[in-house]
């Protein structure tokens, strides 16, 4: 941070937001913020602020409670719901964010309090924030908790449940994983090669101030390494989209040709059949099918402005809609997200432990409807933002089981750090700023 601090009104507006994520409405963050950011007059500088403190408390909510409890645990009445939010800010402050002086981290939480409360609670909140300060308190230790899960799901602010999800999946890298997604996600793009190249799209983010380096991976997907001073977003021109690097995936390794009938299941508003019609070079045919009546709308939006004019769109259910066979069939699940919370703030608090099971079932529904859907010798990508097993290889393994004319495909030598055993790829949450993903490339027998 500059020398110059942040504005009141930008604590004032994370306090808002925060209430609104948490309380009766249960708003979105993304939407909440910028709802508030819409009433206030804050610079750039201190909207920047306030995201970082607004999606920073959301996310370690859990953590800054286990830092928050000696001080208010004891107490006969719990603070309002408004304060204990103050405080959470200023705990936030001091102990996550670089660069914001205690003491006027102190004086602005208590001034944000007394908007939504009282001398007395904003008298609270300066005494909790001072003694913390003086008691400097270290981060949990793995020997204060009953077990690892426990410690990891309070040292990163998840649920007990998806630290225990993801110790069985990672493993030794679970911390790694977990610390991944308490920080800023990765920010890439996928470039639309209807529009222009990989090459010419690294210039022009290089003159806007951007240093964009290819993913290893998809080919066509792009890392913004650098970043300028002014937002990277969606080309207007049509040249790039923002898009995950791993959600590039799935569409790399289904490998649309130019010339083939391609089918895009669940297609959402659009950024996978993008890439498709991207890679396809504007021959062939590619045919998306979505349920949602507004995803069907940006999703026509999105592939007019591509330039993508071999693309339609059938709106209905991908379990029943009436298609031609196709040699390629993309099926991007709905799933529970769990690789994708670093993206989400306030997902980790929404998910359930049953969600897995529960979609597992539905994406086994949708998989049976994709092998109806392809023709012999086609191929299916089967992919979910999940690194839950049951969305993953318990689908693909009951598939397979009932299906003996479809077989694992081996992805490409350069997946190989991200090759299962059995030969998906699983790409681990926060690792390297990545989301969760997990695909399967299936083959119909000729």
């Amino acid at each position: 941070m500059t020398a110059k601090a942040p504005s009141s009104a930008s604590r004032d507006v994370a306090l808002a937001v925060v209430r609104d994520v948490f309380g009766p409405s249960q708003r979105g963050a993304q939407a909440a913020f910028d709802y508030r950011v819409r009433r206030s007059d804050l610079s750039p500088r201190d909207r920047a602020f306030a995201a970082e403190l607004t999606y920073g408390a959301i996310k370690m909510r859990r953590a800054l409670d286990w830092y928050l409890r000696p001080y208010v645990g004891a107490r006969k009445q719990s603070p309002p719901a408004p304060i204990l939010e103050a405080l959470r800010l200023g705990i936030y402050q001091m102990q996550y964010m670089h660069g914001v002086e205690p003491h006027a981290a102190v004086f602005e939480t208590v001034n944000a309090a007394l908007h939504v409360g009282h001398r007395g609670t904003a008298g609270l909140v300066n005494a909790v924030l001072r003694r913390f300060i003086a008691d400097a308190p270290p981060p949990p230790r793995i020997d204060e908790f009953p077990n690892q899960a426990d410690f990891l799901g309070t040292l990163h602010s998840v649920p007990t449940w998806i630290a225990a999800q993801w110790l069985d999946r990672l493993g030794g890298r679970t911390g790694a994983a977990l610390a991944g997604i308490d920080a800023a996600p990765q920010l890439a793009l996928c470039v639309n090669l209807l529009r222009t190249s990989v090459d010419e799209a690294v210039t022009a983010l290089g003159d806007a101030g951007a240093v964009a380096v290819p993913s290893p991976f998809a080919h066509d997907a792009l890392i913004v390494a650098q970043r300028p001073d002014v937002p990277i977003g969606d080309d207007a021109a049509g040249r790039w989209a923002v898009q995950g690097e791993s959600a590039c995936i799935p569409v790399d390794l289904l490998d649309p040709q130019p010339g083939e009938i391609v089918l895009d299941l669940c297609s959402g508003r659009g950024n996978k059949a993008v890439q498709i019609a991207s890679r396809m070079g504007g021959s062939g045919a590619l045919t998306c099918v979505e349920l949602d009546e507004r995803k069907c709308d940006e999703l026509e939006r999105r592939l007019a402005a591509s330039g993508a004019d071999n693309a339609a769109v059938v709106r209905g259910d991908a379990a029943s809609a009436q298609v031609e066979p196709a040699a390629a069939v993309l099926l991007d699940a709905p799933c529970s997200g769990v690789g994708v919370l670093g993206r989400v703030p306030e997902a980790r608090w929404r998910k359930s432990p049953d969600d897995g099971a529960r979609l597992g079932a539905v994406q086994a529904v949708l998989l049976a409807a994709a092998a109806e859907r392809v023709r012999p010798g086609g191929r299916i990508a089967y992919a979910v933002c999940s690194i839950d097993r049951r969305e993953c290889e318990d689908v693909v393994d009951g598939f397979l089981a009932q299906r003996p004319e479809f077989s694992r495909t081996a992805p490409p030598a350069r997946y190989e750090s991200v090759t299962t055993a059995a030969g998906d790829v699983l790409v681990a949450p926060g690792i390297d700023g990545r989301d969760g993903f997990y695909v399967a490339l299936l083959r119909r027998l000729a």
